[in-house]
């Protein structure tokens, strides 16, 4: 059987789909709705419920947490991987002190990807602990770190090219990382890399399953994140 040569979004133009052999048999009319470049947010709006993955695994499931009227779905692997991650955030939820996530990054980030989820996270309400804003002038990095760390319900790495020639060098961000992966709380965000390329250089960070940009975009991402650390009393 022929398969879709776009199966996530659709195709874009008419003449690929006319070009297309799965759907050039169909009459391409029906793809003239593509002839747009939509924004990141309206993919979220109008494809997640049959989004595929890269390896045909489907969103479209919903974990128990997700909020009422959310248009982000969730393939089953994901809703495994977080449910331990969630219950440790309901866990410490009547702690008001503490920060929604700590985002431990490599220092070449800081003023792009990183900064972009940051700024991603924050806009939805997410209290995020982030080097560029919380460690000031002559305050000590190591220890404004640790109480970061211990002062957060979930840590997210940012697993980007720039932090796998980091961690080899075992500076700032490789202590970051042994100490969350010592808990439970711990979610890799693997962004322009490969899970693959990772186990190359931590196999046990490598083994925790997280999110991917390469399957969804940074702002995608971001709202799953904020899903999993706001706690909504009146949906628990």
């Amino acid at each position: 059987m022929a398969r879709c040569t776009a199966p996530t979004y659709g195709h874009r133009t008419a003449s690929a789909a006319a070009a297309c052999p799965a759907c050039s048999s169909r009459g391409y009319r029906s793809y003239s709705s593509y002839d747009y470049n939509p924004s990141p947010s309206s993919y979220s709006n109008n494809y997640s419920s049959n989004r595929v993955t890269g390896n045909g695994t489907k969103r479209s499931s919903k974990p128990r947490w997700t909020r009422a009227g959310s248009s982000i779905f969730y393939t089953d692997a994901e809703i495994r991987t977080l449910t331990p991650v969630r219950e440790n955030v309901e866990i410490r939820s009547n702690m008001p002190d503490l920060r929604d996530i700590f985002l431990c990054h490599a220092w070449d980030d800081r003023q792009g990807a990183a900064k972009e989820l940051h700024d991603l996270l924050e806009s939805l309400g997410v209290r995020v602990w982030f080097s560029e804003k919380d460690v000031g002038l002559g305050v000590p990095l190591l220890r404004a770190i640790d109480k970061g760390l211990a002062n957060s319900k979930v840590g997210i790495v940012l697993v980007t090219p720039a932090l796998l020639r980091r961690l080899p060098k075992e500076g700032i961000a490789d202590k970051e990382l042994s100490a969350l992966l010592a808990t439970e709380r711990l979610v890799p965000v693997v962004h322009q890399t490969t899970y693959e390329a990772l186990r190359e250089i931590s196999p046990l960070l490598a083994s925790r399953s997280g999110l991917s940009t390469a399957e969804e975009t940074m702002e995608e991402v971001a709202g799953k994140l904020a899903e999993l650390v706001i706690v909504e009393s009146c949906s628990e």
